[in-house]
């Protein structure tokens, strides 16, 4: 995996307002770990009891929890998994306090971090998956156009919002609201976000897949920035893991647990993208009939294989934290020293 120099700044704007196993498996043993999803269920065997798990945003990139759950990974690992809807500062609270064990996210927990949320990045989930729209016939063309306008995200400090924060602080175009150089408008829902692109009212929206890609393809908007494209963040982490530091301390068992469930279904999505791509439609994870496409962002977000998992997977994520913390540090969003911060924020854990 290449170093990437992805600066979470917009990190820095949550800051101001303080404010992520076989190599194949077949059809026949995905119906054996549903069956024991479901036996554990009517037993009430469950190792780590129910827990809740923020997974339930639309976002076709969570398909690694959907699969965890669908497949019966987290049964089988001793969960009875909850999914919930969780904004970022929720996620925090509750890894804070152990009450969610586990989320994912991207660079925009780092400053969070060094502010005291007591949280560690355990591994790397997915590249790519957010992208930029405009309008066809906007006049915004770079990210030197966007001093002045207005850019629609999901939520403040959420992915999207570091995201195009980041890109913009990098070219010299401050995300800090209080310098007025653009606005950010938070829009609860993706398909209002991308009304208020059609009507005027913002000038730019940022959008996780699959909306992007579904318009982009309709001809309704134009791509200006694709996460999983642009030299800055391509091949590279969008989104970690991160673990309640609370449980780390408890229990690092069930933390490990955890991540063989994700990891089971990372590597299954990477054997079987259309088949997760049916689970994940006909669930009402993500809405997107295009399944063509949708299978296509799924293979785009390089889900590791199993013979990934095991050729050094820990030094890649590590390596890559590393490089978001010099990033971060070198524009001024983090104040620790970097070599002890990195070391500090992510733990390896013995699976």
């Amino acid at each position: 995996m290449k170093n990437k120099k992805l600066i979470s700044l917009a990190a820095a704007i949550v800051l101001s307002v303080t404010s992520m196993t076989a190599c194949s498996i077949s059809e026949s043993s995905s119906t054996n770990e549903a069956k024991t999803s479901n036996n554990a269920a009517k037993s009430g065997s469950y190792k780590y009891g129910k827990i809740d798990i923020p997974g339930l945003d639309g976002a076709l990139c969570g398909a690694p929890i959907y699969i965890a759950y669908e497949n019966g990974y987290f049964a089988e690992e001793g969960f009875d998994v909850n999914l919930i809807s969780a904004d970022f500062e929720t996620r925090k609270i509750g890894l804070n306090n152990g009450s969610i064990p586990i989320v994912n996210g991207d660079f925009q927990f780092f400053p969070s971090i060094e502010n005291g949320i007591n949280v560690k990045v355990v591994d790397g989930l997915h590249e790519g998956c957010i992208k930029f729209a405009v309008r066809p016939d906007s006049d915004i063309n770079s990210v030197e156009d966007l001093k002045g306008k207005k850019i629609g995200v999901d939520e403040i400090g959420g992915t999207p919002h570091q995201v195009a924060s980041l890109w913009l602080e990098n070219a010299g175009i401050s995300a800090d609201p209080s310098k007025g150089e653009v606005t950010f408008l938070p829009y609860s829902d993706g398909n209002l976000e991308f009304e208020a692109l059609a009507s005027g009212e913002i000038d730019v929206a940022a959008l996780w897949d699959p909306l992007g890609s579904i318009h982009e393809k309709a001809g309704d908007v134009r791509i200006l920035f694709d996460l999983g494209t642009d030299p800055y963040f391509a091949d590279h982490f969008c989104c970690f893991l991160y673990a309640s530091s609370k449980v780390l301390e408890e229990d690092p068992e069930k933390v490990a647990a955890l991540l063989r469930a994700y990891r089971k279904a990372q590597e299954w999505l990477y054997e079987n993208p259309e088949e997760a791509v049916d689970i994940i439609v006909n669930k009402n994870y993500a809405s997107i009939e295009d399944k063509e496409l949708a299978a296509d962002l799924i293979k785009s977000y390089g889900f590791p294989s199993a013979a990934e998992h095991y050729d050094n997977w820990d030094a890649h994520v590590e390596s890559d934290v590393k490089y978001f913390v010099d990033g971060l540090s070198q524009i001024g969003y983090l104040q620790s020293d970097p070599d002890q911060f990195a070391k500090d924020i992510y733990q390896k854990v013995d699976l």
